[in-house]
């Protein structure tokens, strides 16, 4: 059974400018996953739209083929260095893995 790996991400920066920077620039580091990390089958990262200091900054949504293909994402290097940038911009994950 396939998995669909949701995070959501609270930026840390408090001007508008440099949130909406550092959202685009995780963007970019993680859909350049895509085609790196095997088993990574779809990934995509949208901005919040609305309620702007109530809702969550960003949200990536992943498919893989099943758990392991997700475990395995989480340690390849490519995934890691983009997850430590994120730590450095970011205030608060949430995340729930569901299947599909």
């Amino acid at each position: 059974m396939a998995i669909r790996h949701i995070v959501l991400f609270q930026l840390a920066a408090a001007d508008d400018s440099v949130r909406a920077a550092h959202a685009a620039e995780a963007k970019r580091r993680l859909e350049g996953l895509v085609g790196v990390v095997p088993g990574l089958e779809s990934l995509t990262v949208s901005s919040n739209a609305a309620f702007h200091g109530t809702n969550y900054d960003i949200v990536l949504d992943s498919v893989f083929p099943d758990v392991a293909a997700l475990e395995a994402y989480q340690v390849h290097p490519a995934h890691v260095e983009v997850a430590d940038y994120i730590g450095t911009i970011r205030s608060a994950r949430a995340g729930i893995d569901i299947e599909i």
